[in-house]
């Protein structure tokens, strides 16, 4: 059997959402891979978002880690084989450090990951360190890398919040308040880093408040008390060739942009050939067996594929010959006669599939559940603002996790086209959970 890798890693918590999790493993990561570092980052639970501001960081594709969705053999795959080739892996972790079921705490416990807490002391001071106590306590068997303070006031402010501190070898430093390495955000998380003309200057900038701070000073012998042994996993079968020979189309723009990596991964090793087109911006399809419309922004670009004529012609001409098409979330929300939003108006759609998309202002579903389809069952999650109103009637609705409970019905399968070619759900599925059934997506003739 193959030894284990040791290698540096840590993973980044918070007491909550939104305490700057990401600006500090972005800073983290960039701040290495500058100074000639290889850094793999990971990002706990099923985020689309996040992961794109990492990659830009760290130089290198980020994966997703949860217990549940992806599975603790996939992680364990996973962490081995960027410790084979890093210097140092990070992972950021999802929500509050215990949050979710499972937990980045989970995580971290089970492959012994050292944690680093980030809170957002902006408006507190001594229960600064009641927090990072009570974080650092809560639960036996975690190890812990110290905590950092997040958008700080003043020097002055720095020293209270150490000071609060009962372990003092505990404090990683303060990073100060300061729009020059802002992360925006909006209704579904970070705006995406390429829509953002600065993002790596903000993630120097971030970069170089890191450095000031004792994390941000660790050299690589430092990183050294954060090392791992991560354990070879057991050899995986290999993904059978049920895509051998086909073409996927795939949408991917700043419409259709919410991809695993890893799914595109598994694409390929069930043998298919992937091409990318442009829904936005292309007048035509690639040449292609399949198509997959993956989720995202068509509420924000809802005008300009309207005005794209020639795509919608393309795309039901694709469903009426037969071809298979699978479309999840933002992928099957363009499929709709009309999208409505209060933001952006009323938009004339593809209308591939009949009826009407409305976008609220609260979520309308959130959480891990599974859907069963003829290849069998696919692990994944939903997370969306918007609801459809359509005459067609469900072929299938997806299960909550095990565990967990739904709020009402599980999401809707739809099927259309002449020959049910068409499937289509508010969910996102992780192909890797059951590659048979992620393939059976894209068969004319599913297994």
């Amino acid at each position: 059997m193959t030894e284990p890798i040791r290698c540096p890693a840590i993973l980044i918590a918070a007491p909550a959402s939104g305490q700057g999790k990401t600006t500090v493993a972005c800073a983290l990561a960039r701040l290495h891979a500058r100074q000639g570092r290889r850094v793999r980052v990971f990002k706990c639970g099923p985020d689309f978002l996040d992961p794109h501001w990492l990659a830009l960081a760290s130089g290198a594709d980020v994966h997703q880690l949860d217990l549940w969705m992806t599975g603790e053999a996939d992680c364990a795959q996973r962490l081995h084989a960027a410790a084979r080739e890093a210097d140092l892996v990070i992972v950021e972790g999802v929500m509050g450090l215990f949050d979710g079921q499972p937990s980045a705490a989970d995580l971290a416990q089970r492959f012994g990951l050292p944690v680093l807490t980030v809170i957002d002391a902006g408006a507190m001071a001594g229960t600064f360190g009641a927090l990072a106590w009570g974080l650092q306590s809560y639960r036996d068997g975690l190890r812990f890398a110290g905590v950092l303070a997040n958008r700080v006031a003043s020097d002055g402010h720095a020293a209270m919040l150490e000071e609060s501190l009962r372990d003092p070898a505990q404090w990683q430093g303060a990073l100060m308040r300061s729009p020059a390495f802002h992360l925006p955000e909006r209704h579904l998380g970070l705006v995406m880093s390429a829509e953002m003309g600065d993002a790596m200057a903000r993630l120097d900038a971030a970069a170089d408040a890191l450095a000031a701070t004792a994390l941000g000073q660790m050299d690589a012998q430092g990183l050294q008390a954060w090392a791992v042994d991560f354990a070879a996993p057991a050899c995986a079968a290999p993904a059978p060739d049920l895509l051998r020979g086909l073409t996927i189309a795939v949408a991917r723009d700043p419409g259709f942009c919410f991809i695993y990596a890893a799914n595109l991964d598994c694409l390929r090793a069930l043998g298919a050939r992937l091409v990318f087109f442009s829904p936005l911006a292309d007048a035509s399809l690639p040449d292609c067996d399949a198509l997959w419309l993956p989720g995202g922004y068509p509420e924000l670009h809802g005008q300009a594929l309207a005005d794209n004529g020639a795509m919608k012609a393309a795309i039901t001409a694709h469903v009426a010959a037969g071809k298979p098409l699978w479309a999840e979330c933002g992928g099957m929300m363009a499929l709709f006669d009309e999208l409505h939003s209060a933001d952006s108006g009323s938009f004339s759609m593809w209308g591939v599939l009949p009826g009407r998309v409305t976008v609220h202002k609260r979520i309308a579903a959130l959480g891990p559940q599974q859907l069963a389809v003829p290849g069998g069952t696919l692990r994944g999650h939903t997370f969306h603002y918007s609801t459809c109103d359509t005459p067609l009637a469900p072929v299938a609705r997806t299960e909550a996790a095990p565990g967990r409970k739904l709020r009402g019905e599980g999401e809707a399968l739809y099927l259309a086209g002449p020959a049910d070619n068409l499937k289509a759900s508010y969910f996102h599925a992780w192909f890797a959970s059951n590659p048979a059934a992620a393939a059976s997506l894209f068969l004319k003739d599913t297994p």
